[in-house]
């Protein structure tokens, strides 16, 4: 928050701190986004639907709610492995670790040169699991991308950039 009162005109933007699923603010808005795969944060079924009826509660009516997410590339995981490289090289070693029970994905990086380690846990979602969430806040897909430049949306997409609009 520091950062964004320091630069030009920080000074009027309105902030509120708190959890993104739950908390709330005044008025509605015509967008509300999640995007950069934040939507993972929440690390349970039931954390994500009350962030779609957050946004819902904030949106007005055909107001819209985008989200950019990964998919799983669960096809890439041999028979009975969970560990998954994403990145090999000198300066970055990545492996994703899935729970396929719990739908989880926990990125594992590793930077050699930095001696650095890091871990990012998280829950992956289908885009029909995000739809029906959708629907239980009262919005409906609008459109779906598998990118921010509009690409098609096919079963070879790896990520996908979804908008449902509020009734």
């Amino acid at each position: 928050m520091a950062r964004l009162r320091a630069k030009p005109g920080g000074a009027e933007i309105p902030v509120t701190i708190g959890d993104f699923a739950r908390t709330r603010v005044e008025g509605t808005f015509s967008l509300a986004y999640v995007v950069f795969n934040t939507m993972m944060n929440l690390r349970t079924q039931e954390a994500q639907v009350a962030c779609f009826k957050n946004a819902g509660s904030h949106l007005e009516r055909h107001g819209l709610f985008v989200v950019e997410i990964m998919l799983p590339e669960l096809q890439r995981l041999p028979r009975g492995e969970m560990f998954v490289p994403f990145a090999v090289s000198a300066e970055h070693l990545g492996f994703d670790d899935y729970d396929l029970v719990q739908q989880g994905l926990t990125s594992h990086h590793y930077y050699p040169g930095e001696g650095k380690y890091e871990k990012f846990p998280g829950r992956y979602a289908w885009p029909s699991e995000l739809d029906l969430m959708a629907r239980l806040a009262g919005m409906t897909l609008r459109e779906r991308w598998s990118g921010w430049r509009r690409e098609p949306f096919t079963a070879a997409s790896d990520t996908h950039v979804s908008v449902w609009e509020k009734r």
